[in-house]
């Protein structure tokens, strides 16, 4: 830059010199006084003041371009912005929502939980206390026996012995029945458990019952006994054998009370295992607050990833600042290059005005210019050469200054030819003209189409807005919904308000009535007034009539939907009437009350409805005397008197009738609050209605599942319940032998009367007696069939509810019949193994114990299953919902994936071909720039040519001198020396003219062309500039279209991954649904095991019964004994 400053300080100078050397000469005067009349001068002004607007406008439209292309992409990134706001916001949303579900199913567990454990608290109270009571009539019952015991004798030994196997046979199955039933209770809910040990309680009584009347025929027994106790004094040996055995009873009951403790026992597990129960919800809770804080972090992870975003905003932010930066470098050069442009054209101006010879130099100049303009469009190889022979053609020009004329024509001829070659490079430049305009239509082109998309884009927004603004709308016929109730409010509020805009209405008719009076002339016309205001009244009492009558009417509806709910509760509660008796019964009292309740306002309404239609009636009869009274007026006003008198009585009337309906308005006004009060009463009865509804829909669902696994305990209850008619049978057939063989021994002892007299009387004794004792173990026997009635009555009832649960298990029995048939040949090795079963009845116990315990703990995780299976298959179908959704979105992502990787490729072809085109502008731009630094070489050659050129000026301006002077001092001497300048004088004139005229050609051809050629390269400077833009803003797209699928293949990623996570999630159900269903295999597994137990218990209960009936056939050989005893007495008498 020093450098060129320097050059130019200096071309200044020696301009300057040199204008002022010739500034004096005639010539240059000519020049200045013509100078100003071309028109040339001041078209070169203009045209620089139409470059600089030009500049100005440029500059100004870049500007504006440049603003709104920032406008644009600020709206395109907000856009972006506000669409990723709005999913994060939702996306928040839906977890916020998931948050509060799972919160609210916690609290509702959490309270369910609570209220399970105080029923177990209670529960355990109420047992403790039937424990306490048990045991304090255990010990009763164990010192009523010892004291009996002292007294018994042998038969009564025996007796006890079988009595005390039964009762420890009946004891178990007592114990094995409990255990089931205690079972069958836990599979229902703990609600039904107090029932349930109520029924427990009632079954201990009627067993103590039993047993107290068993005391009682057993004190009778011992009344008897005692008389025989004289007759039997002599049997030590048998003493010792009763000691004997009451020492083994001992024994037993010492068993017994093991078994009482080992029952304590069992209820001190029961409490443990509530406790652990109560240790595994803690740790469920622990857990579900280990999932919230997990939520928490997603949180967090979700806060992350927006400041991510928010830093990659900011560096975008930066990337758009440096590409504003480079711009302005752009802009600068160009400036710069123009300001350049700008100091070579007004050097070239400076030039112009030296003297003749530097026009002439100048002329040259311009010729070798625009030949160097020609050759800066040829190619480099060909510069070189152009170079040397301009190089050659200017040493030709210094050496050969007589030949001027002839390398004048020659530049014409040049000329010519340049024209020619300028001609062939307009239309190459024409030809590049066209391809520029079709790369600018294919621009425009792209321009459409990606307008169009960003149209595309717009009316997607708007679907969205509309998207959003249906949820608003929903929203808000939501909260009118809710606020209908506070309308309706309003509506009851606004007919009060119309009653008292009625009572003052009234009010007015009664001044107008009075005013009437007071102008007897306008009497016609008030009578009419007062007809209209009657008119007005009677449509009014119509419309209350009708409203009354609609209320009537709905009234009447809802009487009719309480007896349509009253009969559905019927139809759907008499199958649960057995079990919700107190709560059936509750409701029907508050049904009843209700029906009442709107049976007498149905009353109300209706006396309200007599009443209004009386006023009708009294209202119709009093605008019939109105109008004939008017017909009276208008048919004579003489009768005004008369009727003033009447008009009076009708006045009092009508003060009677206000007061009558300010006193019914004010009675209406009541009943009204009287009947929103209940109203209201009912709407809150109804929503409890419908709530307890929704709870016993449920408990019906959970007995329905109950029952259906107790259909399977039905079936296998059945087959036991046949055996034991079997049983039963047999024992009949028995009892009936014995009657017969008694009937035989009947006979045999009426033969043998006549023999033995005596021994008659014992022997009817015995035989009484022995009646008795068939007559009790009768007794006892029915009284045992009594007690298995009540539990097959009970079991029943269980079995009845089980069968209704297990209706739907029946698909099951199927899979368990073939394990069925294999504990059935279990059973018979197991029959086999009897005498082996009695000694392992205590492993039994112990395994039932365990067995009961695996029950709880099967019955608390099938409740656990089903409550984890709800909650399961709720958010199962919410993950459903959630997947499809996804899935939706994945498809509209992978549509717009399609479209956006369609746009990139062509987006891609585009820019491939904005890029070729780009590089072809940059070639020609580093052509243009080579040629610039190619002109500014030569420019610098000129300028050493135009010095070199003002020295030879000025030493020809010495030899002029010289040669004036010359000619003065010989123009005396020498007239040849005249004629010879005359002749000179004519060809330097020749010459002149000559050169005049070169100059005006050289002149005018070099302006044009150097006019056209200025004008071309500012049309090749402003193309520049706009390809510049519109590699710019292609460049731009390219940018914002890679951003766009940054941000789609973001998306897409980000969505996979969700699916993933989804999937994961899918996946860890279905491993706990297949566990769950283990464990639900498991709980089967186990409750097959129960039932061969079961039915281990029942073959027991069978050999029981079998050693009963060995008691009796013993019992029958004592009978035989004491008879033999009594023919041998009978004998020894003889």
């Amino acid at each position: 830059m020093i450098i060129i400053y320097r050059e130019a300080i200096y071309s200044i100078q020696y301009n300057i010199r040199s204008f002022m050397n010739v500034k004096h000469w005639p010539w240059m005067k000519l020049y200045f006084k013509i100078k100003p009349l071309l028109k040339s001068a001041e078209t070169e002004k203009e045209m620089a003041a139409m470059k600089e607007n030009f500049e100005k406008m440029k500059e100004d439209l870049a500007k504006a371009l440049a603003k709104i292309k920032g406008l644009e992409e600020k709206i395109v990134s907000l856009l972006q912005e506000n669409n990723d706001l709005q999913l994060q916001i939702a996306a928040e949303e839906n977890t916020l929502c998931d948050a509060e579900e799972r919160c609210e199913g916690l609290i509702k567990s959490k309270i369910q939980m609570e209220a399970k454990l105080k029923e177990t608290f209670e529960r355990l109270e109420d047992e403790e206390e039937l424990n306490a009571e048990l045991t304090a009539k255990k010990r009763k019952l164990e010192d009523e026996c010892s004291e009996l015991k002292k007294d018994i004798d042998d038969l009564e030994l025996t007796l006890a012995k079988v009595e005390k196997e039964k009762h420890a046979t009946e004891n178990k199955v007592k114990n094995l029945t409990e255990e089931l039933s205690s079972q069958d209770e836990s599979l229902i809910k703990l609600t039904k458990e107090k029932k349930a040990l109520q029924e427990a309680h009632q079954q201990v009584l009627d067993d103590l019952q039993a047993e107290e009347d068993k005391v009682n025929n057993l004190t009778k027994a011992k009344t008897k006994l005692e008389q025989q106790v004289d007759d039997l004094e002599g049997s030590l040996e048998q003493e010792k054998k009763v000691r004997m055995d009451l020492e083994r009873a001992k024994r037993k009951l010492e068993g017994d009370l093991k078994l009482a403790l080992e029952s304590l026992m069992d209820l001190e597990n029961d409490k443990q295992q509530s406790d652990e129960k109560i240790k595994k919800k803690d740790f469920e809770t622990s857990q579900l607050l280990s999932k919230i804080e997990d939520e928490q972090a997603l949180g967090a992870q979700l806060q992350k990833k927006i400041k991510e975003l928010q830093a990659r905003i900011e560096e975008l932010e930066e990337e758009i600042e440096a590409e504003r930066a480079a711009r302005a470098k752009v802009e600068k050069q160009r400036s710069d290059l123009s300001r350049e442009l700008e100091e070579i054209s007004e050097r070239l101006e400076e030039a112009g005005g030296a003297t003749s010879v530097q026009i002439e130099m100048s002329k040259k100049r311009e010729a070798e210019f625009q030949k160097l303009r020609r050759d800066l469009e040829e190619s480099t190889l060909q510069h070189e050469a152009t170079a040397a022979a301009l190089r050659r053609k200017q040493a030709d020009t210094v050496a050969e200054l007589g030949e001027q004329i002839d390398n004048l024509q020659r530049v014409k001829q040049k000329l010519e030819k340049e024209k020619s070659e300028y001609k062939m490079e307009i239309d190459d430049l024409s030809s590049n003209m066209e391809a520029i305009a079709k790369a600018k239509g294919n621009l425009e082109k792209m321009c459409r189409s990606l307008e169009d998309q960003l149209s595309e884009l717009k009316t997607k927004n708007d679907e969205h807005v509309r998207q959003l603004n249906d949820i608003n709308v929903q929203r808000a016929r939501l909260l009118t919904e809710n606020g209908e109730l506070g309308r309706q409010m309003e509506e009851k509020e606004s007919l009060v308000s119309q009653l008292t805009r009625a009572k003052q209405t009234f009010t007015q008719q009664i001044e107008d009535l009075k005013r009437q009076i007071e102008e007897e002339v306008k009497a016609k016309n008030a009578l009419a007034h007062g007809l209209q205001s009657a008119r007005h009244d009677c449509d009014l009492l119509r419309e209350q009539y009708e409203e009354e009558q609609e209320a009537k009417a709905e009234l009447q509806r809802a009487l009719s939907k309480a007896n349509s709910e009253v009969a559905q509760w019927r139809s759907r509660y008499e199958t649960d009437a057995i079990q919700r008796t107190e709560e059936l019964e509750d409701a029907k009292k508050k049904l009843t009350q209700r029906l009442q309740d709107a049976q007498e306002a149905v009353e109300a309404t209706n006396a309200k409805c007599a009443s209004l239609e009386k006023t009708k009636q009294r209202l119709l009869g009093e605008v019939e005397d109105l109008m004939i009274d008017v017909e009276r007026a208008n048919a004579s006003a003489a009768q005004l008197d008369k009727k003033q008198r009447n008009f009076d009585k009708v006045l009092s009337d009508w003060k009677q009738k206000y007061e009558e309906g300010q006193a019914e308005l004010e009675g209406s006004l009541k009943e009204a609050r009287s009947l929103s009060t209940e109203l209201f009463k009912m709407k809150n009865s109804y929503e409890e209605a419908l709530d307890h509804l929704e709870t016993l829909k449920r408990e019906n669902k959970n007995l329905q599942h109950e029952i259906s696994d107790l259909t399977e305990l039905v079936g296998e209850s059945g087959k036991s319940i046949h055996e034991l008619d079997k049983a039963k049978k047999t024992v009949e057939n028995e009892k009936a032998e014995i009657q017969a063989a008694l009937e035989e021994a009947e006979g045999t002892l009426e033969h043998e009367e006549s023999k033995i007299l005596r021994v008659q009387l014992e022997l009817n004794q015995i035989k009484g007696e022995v009646d008795r004792k068939l007559a009790e173990k009768d007794e006892e026997t029915e009284q045992i069939k009594r007690n298995s009635q009540r539990m097959m009555d009970s079991m029943q009832s269980t079995l009845d509810s089980e069968i209704r649960s297990r209706n739907d298990a029946m698909r099951v029995k199927k899979k368990m019949e073939g394990d069925l048939n294999e504990m059935e040949i279990q059973l018979s090795h197991a029959n086999r193994q009897a005498a082996e079963a009695q000694k392992q009845l205590r492993n039994v116990q112990g395994a039932l114990k365990d067995a009961q315990l695996q029950l709880d703990d099967a019955i608390r995780v099938a409740d656990d299953m089903k409550e984890q299976v709800a909650m399961v298959e709720r958010r199962n179908n919410l993950m459903m919902a959630e997947i499809e959704e996804l899935r939706a979105a994945l498809e509209q992502t992978e549509r717009g994936r399609k479209v956006a990787e369609q746009e990139l490729v062509d987006a891609s072809e585009r820019v491939g071909l904005l890029h070729s085109q780009n590089i072809s502008l940059i070639n020609t731009k580093k052509k243009l720039e080579v040629d610039l630094t190619q002109v500014q070489g030569e420019m610098e050659d000129t300028v050493q040519e135009a010095r070199n050129a003002e020295e030879k000026a000025k030493k020809a301006i010495t030899d002029a001198a010289m040669m004036a002077e010359e000619l003065k001092k010989e123009q005396d001497t020498s007239s040849h020396l005249e004629r010879m300048k005359k002749n000179l004088e004519v060809t330097v004139k020749d010459l002149q003219h000559r050169l005049d005229e070169a100059e005006n050609l050289a002149m005018k051809g070099g302006k044009k062309q150097l006019q056209k050629l200025e004008a071309r390269v500012r049309e090749l400077e402003s193309e520049v500039d706009a390809e510049q833009k519109r590699g710019a803003e292609a460049i731009k797209g390219v940018r914002k279209y890679e951003r766009r699928v940054k941000e789609l293949t973001y998306q897409t990623e980000e969505d996979n991954k969700n699916v993933s996570r989804l999937q994961d999630l899918v996946d860890r159900l279905q491993l706990k649904m297949k566990a769950y269903k283990r464990a639900a295999e498991d709980a089967e597994e186990q409750s097959n095991i129960h039932l061969s137990r079961y039915r281990k218990v029942q073959h027991e209960l069978e050999e029981a019964q079998e050693r009963a009936d060995i008691s009796e056939s013993q019992v029958n050989k004592l009978r035989a004994k004491s008879r033999e005893i009594g023919s041998k007495g009978n004998m020894a008498e003889e």
